[in-house]
């Protein structure tokens, strides 16, 4: 009964991501088709709109996922169910937020500088003004965080999913209105940098901003839907800021070498920022987005949903039940991730095609693409386990763990520097592939030491038999991927974005009925799992 209860919640996250995901994609293929994929103004744009969602992430970010839900959890055996708590740590939340996000205004000038410093300086100039418009996103990215985590913790969890729909509709708002008014650049060579306007700044990075505060606006109307109240309690007395201060000190530290790592990527690859033929900020940019696809639809959307009842199993000291947990998770998560995977490398031109016609820039983007997505199981598994440390409290040990992955990073990514400009962006991707996979080796050794062992059999097994599913449908891709022309310029998948689209549906569609009917024959115990329970439901109906 608690499989299926966990299986519908990761259902409903799921729907709202893709939805949200599919709108998100919509926007990047827009922001393409409007001022390009490669150029001044789109990297500049990329490099401005990156940085409020990196400066939150220091912040808050961490601290809000790796503590707030494990105390929520426990703060609701209070006397009250946990309501002053949450006022309380609701009004810090909101005072720390708006701070940050003042002072980050201000500082602009000089944030920019970290992701920019190999920028020319027309890019520069126009990242500082992007910057602007840009910064104040981080009150707004931690307010729907900070109201979503107590909706999850509640047991709310489809807002937090959902409602990112109505900031990527905004955004949609924001660019057809500026295509409307100013015209469109596809190429991104009709407007260098000194040719953007205040008003062209103000529209795109102001309609930004805009969708990013409607999605954190509207959790409050969530909130009372789902029966919560806030009254601003400024009394911080006894809302336990000392016990939670190593906790959130560690997240803190964690996340800020996490970001440093972050601002050494955009800083070298910057240097390609002007070139509208080779991959850059905002390539990067576009392949992480398509490698979060499946993260985010996936991963998150099930270990969301597992992560409140590992806080509850940790509170009371049932490590075997933890064990449980995490086991489920992976094993849940591995049998689709491991097809998502595939799917993405085999598809990766055809998906760049998507957002650019120029040729080089397609080889290009699907490198790197294919360079972020061999690290994509092991992200997702590196995700759970990060969670499973969050709900016993410990996040000193994720800080380590993340340490050795960002000097790992750090020193690679430094030396891109001597690759040649067309190879910096490819070399940033498989840096990033190689440290996530030492971080996840070391996560996985001291989370066995932690609850004295993993399920480590039943989760090998599990991965090894959609491996060995996944073979058929891999070379059905790579032949189909092959007669529709996905390995020739000219050829069907990559001479217009509607090939491309066919192409990757067709692929995709072959390749999922394939591996799904295998694991079905095979009688897969995870994919069984998930689908006897809807079947059932769909038999009764």
């Amino acid at each position: 009964m608690a499989e299926d209860r966990i299986g519908r919640a990761s259902l409903f996250l799921a729907s709202g991501t893709i939805v949200s995901r599919v709108l998100g994609f919509l926007k990047t293929l827009l922001l393409a088709a409007v001022i390009g994929a490669a150029g001044a103004g789109t990297n500049a744009f990329a490099a401005a709109n990156q940085l409020p969602n990196t400066i939150y992430v220091v912040v808050a970010g961490g601290v809000l996922s790796a503590v707030l839900v494990p105390l929520i959890v426990r703060s609701a055996a209070n006397p009250d169910g946990g309501v002053a708590y949450l006022n309380k740590i609701v009004t810090l939340g909101f005072v720390v937020l708006g701070g940050a996000a003042i002072l980050a205004t201000l500082l602009t000038p000089l944030l920019t500088m970290l992701v920019g410093s190999r920028m020319s300086p027309g890019v520069f100039a126009l990242a500082v003004a992007f910057g602007y418009w840009c910064l104040p996103q981080i009150f707004f990215y931690g307010m729907y965080s900070l109201l979503g985590e107590v909706l999850n913790a509640k047991r709310v969890f489809g807002p937090f999913t959902w409602v990112p729909v109505l900031n990527n509709l905004v955004a949609l708002a924001g660019l057809g209105a500026f295509a409307l008014i100013f015209g469109t650049d596809p190429d991104g060579d009709r407007w260098a940098a000194g040719d953007w306007t205040g008003g062209m700044i103000a529209l795109l990075a102001g309609s930004a901003t805009l969708g990013v505060a409607a999605q954190a606006l509207i959790l409050f109307w969530f909130w009372k839907r789902a029966g919560l109240s806030y009254r601003p309690d400024f009394r911080w007395r006894g809302v336990g800021l000392r016990s939670t201060a190593t906790m959130a000190g560690w997240t803190f530290g964690m996340l800020l070498l996490t970001t440093i790592a972050g601002f050494v990527e955009t800083s070298i690859a910057g240097v390609s920022a002007e070139n509208s033929t080779e991959a850059s900020i905002y390539a990067l940019q576009t392949a992480w987005l398509i490698f979060m696809l499946p993260h985010s639809v996936i991963t998150v959307s099930i270990a969301t949903a597992y992560f409140t009842r590992m806080s509850e199993h940790a509170a009371i000291g049932e490590l075997d039940r933890v064990r449980a947990d995490f086991s489920s998770a992976v094993r849940g998560v591995s049998v689709i991730v491991i097809l998502a995977a595939a799917g993405l490398i085999v598809c990766a031109y055809p998906f760049a095609r998507v957002f650019t016609g120029v040729e080089p820039l397609v080889w290009a983007t699907g490198d790197v693409i294919i360079a972020y997505v061999a690290g994509l199981i092991g992200f997702s598994i590196l995700f759970i386990v990060q969670r499973t440390f969050y709900s016993l409290g410990d996040t000193r040990t994720p800080f380590f763990f993340t340490l050795a992955q960002s000097v790992i990073f750090i020193v690679l990514a430094l030396a891109c520097i001597a690759l040649p400009s067309s190879l910096v962006a490819v070399g940033i991707a498989i840096a990033t592939t190689v440290a996530g996979t030492v971080q996840l080796i070391i996560a996985v050794v001291l989370l066995r030491r932690r609850l004295g062992g993993l399920d480590g059999r039943r989760i090998v097994e599990s991965i090894a038999r959609s491996v060995v599913a996944l073979l058929m449908p891999v070379l059905a891709g790579v032949w189909l991927l092959i007669m529709l022309g996905g390995t020739d310029a000219d050829g069907f998948a990559l001479s217009s974005r509607v090939g491309a689209l066919i192409t990757m549906a067709v692929i995709a569609v072959v390749m999922t009925v394939l591996y799904f009917v295998i694991l079905w024959v095979t009688r897969s115990p995870e994919l069984r799992g998930f689908a006897e329970p809807i079947l059932a439901r769909l038999t009764r109906r």
